[in-house]
């Protein structure tokens, strides 16, 4: 089967496009062949982003108290997650949260509100702290998540100066109405499409774990790339508690690492994205994704809380990966690593041993 993904990868790479019957026999391989998989699909990533890795820092605007019923989300109507909620945080505030994941190396800030869709008052909030973000660092990206979009509002956000606009699908059309009922997916295409006339690069991305089926992961991957999205985060879901997904375990490592190969072998030359419930989903294999993937959040989520920002920066460097538009770029030290911790429990103590 080693020999099947390389024959795969020298296609894609000769031009051809991959097929679904393609995608399903990614998604499809039997663990035992994860490593020779990964090998054939990071030829890929490397032909199109040799070893660099995009930083992405959401800032979360408003949080919880959506009135939309996603059934995945700890923010949505109905949810008792006890997530933070609060209304729209201070422009000095988001300033503040921006600056350092900027600090962090994040080349793109994602600006997020929770709700069904901005109002023109939210827009024009949105624009006053994209201005003072883009006076204060001018060279970093803005992509806004604000819901669905109403006509004009997306021509406004260009002119504010953010850079893309992201409104996942989530997951495949004929799946959409078991996840969520006060939406419908053509909605969700439309704000897209709105993003795009406007000259926004679209984001647009899905969650993993909802219950789908192989073909309808395949059948969401191809609509993400007949919508041109230039950017493609993958979730895992997280089933938080007191949400309608509360317990819901779909997923393991290696199948997770399938489903990002998938997605680079159906969008070569694509972003692809390892977005929220990596740690707990890929857990040890997050390295390993990086050779599929090309881009990453850094530090927290919307709700949930992420991996130590200085872990994730490590990762990178420690297999051989560079952070986009960074110094790393053109460094070869490495921060020397920690001492060696001296045993003080086990054998010879009074202390129980690590076992």
């Amino acid at each position: 089967m080693s020999d099947t993904f390389q024959q795969l990868a020298d296609s894609v790479l000769a031009g051809n496009p991959a097929t679904p019957d393609d995608a399903l026999a990614v998604l499809r391989a039997d663990d035992s062949e994860l490593i020779p998989l990964v090998a054939a699909i990071s030829r890929l990533r490397r032909a199109h982003f040799s070893n660099r890795v995009k930083v992405n820092y959401l800032v979360n605007l408003k949080s919880g108290l959506c009135p939309e019923n996603c059934n995945y989300c700890s923010q949505a109507l109905g949810s008792t997650a006890p997530v933070l909620k609060y209304s729209w945080l201070s422009e000095e505030e988001a300033l503040e949260q921006a600056a350092a994941g900027i600090g962090g190396g994040a080349a793109r800030v994602c600006l997020v509100a929770s709700g069904r869709g901005p109002s023109n008052r939210d827009i024009d909030r949105v624009a006053d702290v994209v201005a003072a973000l883009k006076e204060q660092h001018p060279g970093v990206e803005i992509c806004a998540c604000l819901g669905l979009l109403s006509d004009g509002q997306a021509e406004r956000l260009k002119e504010a100066g953010v850079d893309a606009y992201n409104h996942n699908i989530n997951t495949a059309a004929s799946h959409h109405d078991k996840i969520v009922q006060t939406h419908t997916y053509a909605d969700r295409v439309d704000t897209v499409e709105k993003a795009k006339s406007a000259g926004l690069s679209p984001c647009s991305g899905l969650i993993a774990g909802l219950g789908e089926t192989d073909e309808q992961l395949v059948e969401a991957l191809f609509a993400l790339k007949e919508l041109n999205s230039d950017s493609i985060p993958v979730n895992f879901l997280m089933p938080f508690d007191g949400t309608p997904m509360a317990g819901t375990w779909e997923l393991t490592p290696a199948r997770c690492v399938k489903i990002l190969a998938m997605a680079r072998l159906v969008c070569p030359d694509t972003e692809i994205r390892i977005a929220g419930g990596r740690e707990m989903h890929l857990r040890s294999l997050q390295p390993l994704a990086l050779h599929v993937a090309n881009s990453v959040f850094l530090g927290d989520y919307l709700t949930s809380e992420g991996q130590d920002a200085a872990a994730d920066l490590e990762m990178i460097r420690d297999n051989g990966f560079v952070v986009e538009g960074s110094a790393d770029d053109h460094q070869t030290e490495r921060p020397q690593p920690a001492a060696p911790a001296i045993r003080r429990r086990g054998a010879g103590t009074d202390v129980l041993p690590n076992a």
